[in-house]
């Protein structure tokens, strides 16, 4: 009895899955109107915006590879700059070197001459003092000389030509042997 209950029931009601055929009419013709208006409408706007995202898109990619492009660059160009300044450096400190060098030269030089000089200085000063004496001990020795000869010869020997003949025979006796000794 039931079976045969929903089996009446379906033949006489129409199955709500299956549309008829006006609404398959229908729906077609608005389908297709609506398709119609977005293929028309509606789809040149998104490929406008999808043609000028990709075009952001790709605009972007090549500004960074131009930036990439121009970092590298930069890189480049300041890895050349201070490779220069190093050479620069190394220049600089191998020219100061040199100069210190140089001055130290001239330093040692100057005090060589300095040295020299002061050497000759105080050469030229022990002879001066050696000549002062010797004239201070000539005149002592003459003095004494003369004082002895007189005592032994028993005479005053204060003609001052007599005296100073004496002296003069006296002291050449005394630097003959000091040449002979020297030759």
């Amino acid at each position: 009895m039931h079976s045969a209950f929903v089996t009446a029931a379906a033949e006489s009601a129409p199955n709500p899955v299956v549309p008829t055929i006006p609404d398959l009419v229908w729906g077609t013709i608005v389908f297709v109107i609506v398709l119609v208006f977005i293929i028309w409408k509606i789809l040149p706007s998104m490929n406008k915006a999808l043609d000028a995202r990709a075009d952001a898109i790709e605009g972007g990619i090549k500004r960074a590879d131009e930036a990439q492009a121009k970092a590298a660059a930069a890189l480049e160009e300041y890895t050349a700059k201070l490779a220069d300044a190093r050479g620069e450096a190394a220049a600089i400190r191998e020219q100061a070197r040199a100069d210190g060098a140089k001055i130290l030269a001239e330093l040692r030089e100057n005090a060589q001459a300095e040295a020299a000089r002061v050497t000759a200085a105080a050469h030229a000063q022990i002879e001066a003092e050696r000549q002062t004496a010797f004239v201070s001990l000539r005149s002592e020795v003459g003095t004494m000389a003369i004082d002895l000869a007189g005592g032994v010869i028993g005479e005053s020997l204060s003609d001052d030509e007599r005296a100073q003949a004496v002296v003069d025979r006296f002291l050449a006796e005394l630097e003959v042997p000091e040449t002979v000794g020297k030759a």
